[in-house]
């Protein structure tokens, strides 16, 4: 037996004939069951959650006696209204925008700009190396950790607001955006670079104007996880947010729940509200997230 097929045996690996025969598959239309199958298994752990929620906001209390995933007996569209009035929903809505808007904003434009300066100088100088050890290694520490230090510091900062919200969002995002940066950032040539320098080019001006232009693929995967964090997020604003009044969507639910019930009925109608503007976003823009998704993933 040659080492080829041997190594193929071990790895899995399929043969050239297998590749050719697979791509055959593919072209004449043949349905791959075992990627079919696990593709319709994928689909049922969203499916089923989602149509649970929408028909329990559709029932009354006392039809949630049944069976759960049963059609609601009579629609009733005044759970809708409740958790519109209960929650505030504008103004949560308002307040969860405003700080999805400004910690994206922040994020690409700080994110992007340290992961330059730490990939293009990481190779000559030990100190951008180590900044970026550093930074990547905070990936590694949980926030219950940090959690009473920061909630002390930024009381203390008179940042226990939204802008201090912000900033927190755009910090904590900063390990793991230098590590998809970075790593983005150097298969750029250089070449480029180099010849905007030979033209009189600043360094803010080959940033901004050559490199941050060709970062649209990693910036539209950070700014999808980024809209998707902050807008979900309950942690943070929980232990940051000291106003009533600047309540984000996920905060307000708790008024449904007390110590001996919890409506759920008006409380999953909430959840399906909060969840709207997102879905709307990404059945809009669907084109534009998988497309930079996966430039990024190929780059």
């Amino acid at each position: 037996m040659s080492d080829t097929v041997l190594r193929r045996k071990v790895t899995g690996t399929p043969s050239r004939s297998g590749r050719r025969l697979r791509r055959r598959d593919l072209a004449e239309g043949k349905v791959s069951w075992p990627l079919t199958i696990l593709l319709v298994l994928g689909s049922l752990t969203v499916l089923v959650p989602l149509y649970f929620t929408v028909v329990t906001a559709l029932k009354t209390p006392a039809q949630l006696g049944g069976a759960g995933f049963g059609v609601p007996e009579s629609w009733t569209w005044s759970n809708f209204a409740d958790a519109w009035r209960l929650t505030n929903f504008p103004q949560a809505a308002g307040n969860s925008l405003m700080l999805t808007v400004g910690a994206l904003v922040l994020t690409l434009l700080t994110n992007s700009l340290v992961s330059y300066a730490i990939a293009r100088q990481m190779a000559h100088h030990k100190v951008f190396k180590g900044l970026y050890f550093y930074f990547v290694s905070a990936l590694f520490v949980p926030f219950p950790i940090i959690m009473l230090p920061v909630v002390k510091l930024t009381a203390q900062l008179g940042l226990d607001n939204q802008i201090g919200l912000v900033l927190l969002y755009t910090v904590y995002g900063l390990a793991f955006n230098i590590f998809v940066f970075v790593a983005y950032i150097k298969s750029i040539p250089l070449e480029l670079e180099e010849a905007a320098r030979i033209d009189g080019a600043s360094t803010w001006a080959v940033f901004w104007r050559i490199v941050f232009p060709l970062l649209a693929p990693m910036n539209a995967t950070v700014a999808i996880l980024t809209v998707i964090w902050v807008w979900n997020d309950f942690m943070l604003p929980l232990v940051i947010l000291s106003q009533r009044d600047d309540l984000t969507l996920p905060l307000t639910q708790y008024v449904f729940q007390s110590q001996f019930n919890t409506n759920y009925t008006v409380a999953f109608a909430s959840y399906l509200m909060q969840m709207a503007p997102l879905l709307l976003v990404y059945v809009v823009a669907q084109r534009w997230v998988i497309s930079g998704v996966t430039r990024g993933a190929i780059k």
